[in-house]
């Protein structure tokens, strides 16, 4: 339930049940964390509004130069982190400048752990510049995607991240491949759900290729986000409810319109009683 289907003629509805799902009186409320995808401008080229999202989220995805972001932008990033108290979070990629990382590669597994070292190290040392760290790790784009499904693709991220730090969390999809490589090397695999993101019935997303992956209205982000946290459900492109209990939610740093986006999240989740944390 992605497309305009689910905008134009059932965003009033769909508003409504925002306000309406809170937390029963005299239960604990909800704890959640809200990340974005940051640092992605590329000298001249800019994208997003890195600082309007900070004052947002609770977690910053930095892009590490392989797909976006140069290094000013990403020690800027890092600076505003450290003073806003956000995570910072490494957002490994394919090397894949011109794609902006969201082209496929098969990239052999040794070549594949020590790119994600190099990008975690380069942030890392930038953000303990700002008197900061890295607090965990998330792919970026396909190299997201096929981790997800990939157990070779999968091990060689989770063995980059050991190798660095043998306790860093990884954000990835509940039940993926990496979820299972990060646990099998006990690293904190910690559960994301999209929020501007449409789901097939598998809990995979949407391919970006495909009509409806990308969701913009503001009411129908907040709905979902909402139904996420309280519910621990979805509903899918097929109108199918998936069940998933996320610990952050993420909303994309170029989805057009993301900081409305981020800001219409925060006000119903709050207005429905639940707290934001992040969670490293």
């Amino acid at each position: 339930m992605a497309s305009g289907a689910d905008g134009a003629d059932r965003s009033g509805t769909l508003a409504g049940e925002v306000t309406a799902r809170l937390v029963p009186a005299g239960t604990t409320p909800p704890v959640v964390d809200l990340n974005a995808d940051l640092a992605e401008s590329f000298g001249a080229w800019r994208l997003g509004d890195d600082d309007a999202l900070m004052a947002l989220v609770t977690s910053a995805n930095l892009a590490c130069g392989f797909h976006a972001g140069d290094p000013l932008t990403i020690r800027r990033a890092c600076a505003t982190a450290v003073a806003r108290g956000v995570a910072i979070g490494a957002q490994v990629s394919y090397r894949d400048l011109a794609g902006f990382g969201r082209r496929e590669m098969t990239v052999p597994p040794d070549e594949l752990a020590a790119e994600v070292l190099y990008q975690l190290a380069a942030v890392d040392g930038i953000a303990r510049a700002e008197g900061g760290r890295v607090n965990y790790v998330k792919p970026h784009g396909a190299l997201y995607s096929r981790a997800a499904r990939d157990p070779e693709q999968a091990a060689a991220i989770a063995s980059a991240v050991s190798a660095f730090s043998p306790r860093l969390p990884i954000l990835t999809l509940p039940g993926s491949a990496l979820e299972t490589a990060a646990t099998e090397l006990m690293l904190p695999a910690v559960a994301e759900a999209f929020a501007d993101r449409a789901y097939r019935d598998d809990g995979s997303l949407v391919p970006r290729s495909e009509p409806g992956a990308v969701l913009t209205d503001p009411q129908t982000v907040a709905a979902r986000a909402v139904g996420m946290v309280l519910h621990g459900t979805v509903p899918t492109i097929s109108g199918a409810a998936l069940e998933i209990s996320p610990r952050s939610i993420c909303v994309h740093g170029d989805t057009p319109g993301t900081v409305a986006l981020a800001s219409a999240i925060r006000a119903a989740l709050e207005r429905a009683g639940v707290t934001f944390a992040r969670f490293t």
